[in-house]
């Protein structure tokens, strides 16, 4: 179930592929009225975008844009740690000029080596509905369907997701978000988990708040299942920081992180790092290789707690 939930109520580090409608500078909005507050699992994502992706072994990605709507990449990845792998990704992009959201994905598809199979679509029945389909296979065996319709209202933002609906099991997953803009500064909203299935049936009720300010944004989820808050800052151009804490009442774990991205654009560079409470360092950077069109990508991360250290080389073509 963990991991049904994570495709649409965490938002975690492999953000979703679809682009989100949530605008990047709330305080912008200068017409009196309220700005749409956005998707649910897009409340975090200010803060999540400066902490970096840990990054191991050796691995190169190749893009290439076949056609103005559809593109392809290649990506091979060599570990010391887990079986090498390939893995295959296609986009075919929207190519309706005038839609809601021009150039966004409507069909995305990836396979690896081993015969595993991710699949997202989005189709925009309306101008303010949107609908989600997600399929996940592990080999040979169907571990993730998931279903999302989402309506867009000027100033909320409503959703209901089901996720792996099996009739001969009796087993089922409904999540219902809820955004509403208080103010041009304030959001508040929830969430509702619902599980059913021969063995027990539940819910879980996630209540949530954001408070923007000019340069920076606060955000607090909480509820039966523990508390997730971030505060994101950017304090120039350049440099942005955030610091994340979370705590879950299944686990019995409580997370404190701390993360920074820092750009220097003249050097075409930008490097992320971040330290948490579990006594993890790590730190990436990322070199734009001008005037080739590619980007060569530098990781390294280390449990000072387990004693292990993660180094890792990419580069990332087209």
């Amino acid at each position: 179930m963990g991991s049904v939930l994570a495709l649409s109520t965490r938002p975690g580090r492999q953000n979703s592929p679809f682009p989100q409608d949530r605008p990047l500078s709330r305080w912008d909005r200068r017409d009196g009225r309220l700005p749409n507050p956005g998707s649910f699992d897009g409340l975090h994502r200010n803060c999540k975008d400066v902490f970096p992706q840990q990054i191991e072994g050796v691995k190169l990605v190749i893009n290439k844009t076949l056609s103005s709507f559809f593109k392809v990449s290649h990506t091979f990845h060599l570990s010391a740690v887990a079986p090498s792998s390939y893995r295959f990704h296609a986009e075919h992009l929207q190519s309706d000029t005038d839609s809601k959201e021009t150039g966004s994905p409507m069909l995305i598809g990836e396979m690896d080596s081993s015969g595993s199979l991710n699949a997202h679509s989005l189709f925009h029945l309306s101008e303010r509905i949107r609908a989600k389909a997600v399929f996940q296979t592990q080999q040979a065996q169907f571990v993730t369907w998931q279903f999302e319709t989402e309506y867009s209202g000027s100033d909320f933002t409503a959703a209901v997701t089901m996720a792996n609906p099996d009739i001969l099991r009796e087993s089922v997953i409904m999540v219902a978000h809820f955004l509403q803009s208080v103010s041009p500064q304030l959001v508040l909203g929830g969430e509702l988990v619902y599980h059913r299935g021969r063995a027990e049936e539940g819910g879980i009720l996630t209540l949530a708040g954001q408070y923007s300010g000019p340069n920076w944004v606060a955000t607090l989820n909480a509820g039966k299942g523990g508390a997730h808050a971030s505060y994101y800052h950017r304090a120039n151009k350049q440099i942005q920081m955030g610091v994340e804490f979370e705590a879950s009442t299944r686990t019995q774990e409580t997370t404190f992180s701390f993360g920074y991205q820092m750009e220097l654009p003249e050097a075409k560079m930008v490097f992320k790092g971040m330290l948490d409470s579990r006594c993890i360092i790590g730190g990436v950077l990322e070199k734009r290789l001008y005037p080739l069109p590619a980007t060569l990508i530098m990781g390294a991360f280390v449990n000072h707690r387990a004693d292990k250290l993660q180094v890792g080389l990419g580069v990332n073509v087209g």
